[in-house]
């Protein structure tokens, strides 16, 4: 299976999600995430029409991007250092990952730095994991209020990676977060991978993650 094709596969199964559940296609971004696979991937992909690109980690990027010469969105969707803040603001339009104020106000501070106005999402830990990153559930509202008070910072949403499950398990957890984002007047929600991006997409995903789909297994 080429990139392309597999580009175009998780098109189609996004647009027949979104069928399914009333909505527009237009309402879900797909990141193609390309851990550990190599720059060209990353041209292939936005070749192939891909707008945005998910990394987990930020030393990747940092290798990986200046040999990627297409235009794409970038985010950080992996767990983020705090000694590596000023990094990736300088890295990724888009960090999905902050879970704690210490780390909102490292990245505040390095925004402010650059003259940007960083993009950032709060990872919830859906299911109480204590292996996972991600702040409590019954903190997101306090932690979303503080950051307000960071102009340098633009909240945009909330991202999650529910329990290991079949994706019927796992939509009780992208309902919780919905209901975590609705209440907070936000606009996205980052959920859903290979396995369940469709069960995230009826449970009303903006954004979803989407790797081993469209590139195959990661050796």
């Amino acid at each position: 299976m080429s990139i392309r094709d597999g580009v175009a596969g998780v098109r189609e199964r996004i647009a027949a999600a979104c069928a399914r559940s009333g909505r527009s296609v237009a309402g879900v971004t797909l990141i193609a995430v390309t851990k550990v696979f190599p720059a060209s991937y990353v041209e292939e992909a936005i070749a192939a029409g891909v707008t945005d690109i998910g990394e987990n980690r930020v030393q990747e990027a940092r290798d990986k991007r200046p040999e990627v010469t297409g235009t794409a969105r970038w985010h950080l969707i992996g767990h983020l250092q705090s000694n590596k803040a000023k990094d990736a603001v300088r890295l990724f339009d888009v960090i999905q990952t902050v879970d704690s104020f210490a780390l909102a106000e490292k990245i505040a501070r390095a925004a402010e730095g650059e003259g940007k106005r960083q993009e950032v999402l709060l990872q919830v830990n859906v299911g109480d994991e204590p292996q996972k990153s991600g702040i409590d559930t019954r903190d997101v509202e306090a932690l979303a209020k503080r950051m307000a008070g960071q102009p340098s910072l633009h909240l945009r949403g909330l991202m999650a990676i529910p329990p290991v499950g079949t994706p019927d398990e796992s939509r009780p957890y992208f309902q919780k977060l919905r209901s975590l984002r609705d209440a907070l007047g936000l606009e996205h929600l980052s959920m859903g991978m290979s396995e369940d991006f469709e069960a995230a997409i009826e449970e009303g995903a903006t954004l979803v993650r989407v790797g081993r789909a469209i590139f195959g297994s990661r050796n």
